[in-house]
């Protein structure tokens, strides 16, 4: 046979056989992982900056969002494969058709609503007619701000609502742009730090409720399903590590989102950071969606099987 016809032989196989290694989630695609400019996602933090997906033969690009209904929308059009964010805008997103699941808690509890020092909101009574800031309205922190002024007998339409980036919140607090806001950890700390006064934390409005989840979309699951316990693997070893040296994970964290690493050492010693999806877990999630459908955030309960998905 004509050497030149061996080798375009040969050229074949191995294009074919590159083909299909990539088309069985193998490779080294990028992997769009999407977080907030949060504490909460620290277990990403830490991992990325100790380079455990490097080590692990994945590379990452990781990209900051707004809130995380901006994170989720980056999901539904394939800009994102996996995500560090709230389980409201998740169920609603998965409410609307969004194809993706929660692969693991990230942590629960964690947010604040914060008044300015001084301030003559000293009760929940007290935001009737006031200027306060949420990350967004798909944001988690609206729904707790919702919620507990429901407990209380009040509505949100009760409070003047602004959406605002969580960053600069607390300097529209400082000069009174806004007269409370309902935010995520670093920021209450930072807040707190700064003079400002935490009316009421997260863990008093809801105890125990889930918060940020790790979430992929289920194209990336079905097409990179090693990958996707490899990040779960790895999501659990750097929360490990947090909660047995927050000191030092502090210091792990980016500059843009710890300003002071003291103050951030307090905050992350301040809630719950978890992995995995025991049944505990999963039923606090089916209990906090029913209680958005009970407060009109979900239109319909939502089944477990379309929440979450768990490795064989």
């Amino acid at each position: 046979m004509d050497n030149k016809i061996i080798a375009i032989m040969i050229a074949v196989i191995v294009i074919a056989v590159v083909a299909v290694f990539f088309m069985m989630g193998g490779g080294s695609d990028t992997v769009t992982i999407g977080y907030l400019p949060s504490d909460h996602d620290a277990a990403l933090f830490v991992a990325d900056a100790q380079g455990k997906f490097q080590e692990n033969g994945i590379n990452t690009k990781l990209v900051q969002f707004n809130n995380g209904g901006d994170l989720m929308t980056a999901m539904a059009s394939g800009e994102v494969d996996v995500g560090y964010v709230g389980i409201t805008p998740v169920l609603s997103s998965i409410e609307k058709g969004v194809p993706v699941k929660v692969i693991s808690a990230a942590q629960t509890e964690g947010s604040g609503i914060v008044v300015a020092k001084n301030s003559d909101i000293s009760s929940v009574y007290d935001l009737e007619g006031k200027k306060v800031a949420t990350p967004g309205e798909a944001s988690i922190q609206h729904m707790l701000l919702t919620y507990y002024l429901d407990q209380n007998g009040m509505d949100i339409n009760d409070v003047k609502v602004s959406a605002m980036k969580v960053p600069s919140m607390n300097d529209a607090l400082k000069t009174n742009k806004i007269d409370a806001m309902i935010t995520f950890e670093p920021y209450v700390s930072i807040a707190e730090q700064n003079g400002a006064e935490v009316l009421v934390d997260s863990s008093e409005i809801l105890p125990n409720h889930p918060c940020c989840v790790v979430v992929a979309s289920d194209d990336f699951i079905k097409n990179h399903e090693n990958e996707t316990k490899t990040i779960l693997e790895i999501h659990k070893n750097a929360t490990e590590f947090i909660n047995n040296n927050t000191d030092e994970a502090a210091g792990l964290l980016p500059s843009d989102i710890v300003s002071d690493v003291e103050v951030e050492k307090k905050a992350l010693a301040g809630f719950p950071l978890i992995s995995g999806l025991d049944d505990d877990y999963k039923q606090d999630v089916m209990d906090f969606m029913n209680l958005e459908v009970d407060l009109g955030v979900l239109k319909k309960p939502i089944s477990e099987d379309k929440i979450f998905w768990e490795s064989s």
